[in-house]
């Protein structure tokens, strides 16, 4: 392991030869620590050029880290029967709510899940699949639906063009607020 100071105000950035790497390679791991793989070919010199080159995509990866850990350390202060019964909650209210509005909206949908995921509220496939979050049930009634709207809308149209977004105003009046509340919900 090698470290070398770079010419930006950063943490501890390890700075690591490996004889099988093909390119120069950055990490940034959970607790925030930077890693950067040397090829054998390459030098320390042209490491610490490629880490300064990526400073910003670096300090991106710090922050979405910091933020996981924040994540982590706020559901465990939630006891596991907790999430457990949130989740079988989900499970059981979040499909037939999207399928009562997919009826109201006139669009069909071919299945629907409810998974896990860190960073999408919900997504929606060509083929009619939409994947919803679970933590969707712990929010007000009225940006849930936001959400569910949102992506029954992209049965009508796949993309987030201004076209798609008069859809989503036209199905639901508060999107703006709903948004706006999503915002401040995910920096919190």
């Amino acid at each position: 392991m090698i470290q070398i100071d770079l010419p930006f105000d950063a943490p501890e950035i390890l700075f690591v030869r490996h004889p099988r790497a093909r390119r120069y390679v950055i990490r940034v791991a959970d607790d925030g620590m930077v890693r950067v793989t040397i090829p054998r070919w390459g030098s320390r010199k042209e490491a610490a050029a490629f880490a300064a080159r990526e400073r910003a995509w670096i300090e991106n990866e710090r922050r979405r880290a910091e933020r996981e850990r924040v994540e982590r350390a706020r559901s465990v202060d939630v006891p596991a029967d907790v999430l457990r019964d949130l989740r079988a909650r989900a499970r059981r209210e979040l499909p037939a709510r999207l399928l009562e509005l997919a009826s109201r909206h006139g669009v069909t949908v071919t299945r629907v899940s409810v998974r896990n995921q860190k960073w999408r509220w919900g997504s929606c496939s060509r083929g009619g699949h939409i994947c919803l979050n679970w933590r969707l049930i712990r929010m007000p009634d009225w940006v849930r639906d936001y959400v569910l709207i949102h992506e029954l809308m992209h049965l009508k149209r796949m993309d987030h063009s201004p076209r798609f977004w008069r859809l989503v105003a036209a199905a639901c009046p508060a999107s703006s607020e709903a948004r706006a509340w999503l915002r401040a919900y995910s920096r919190a």
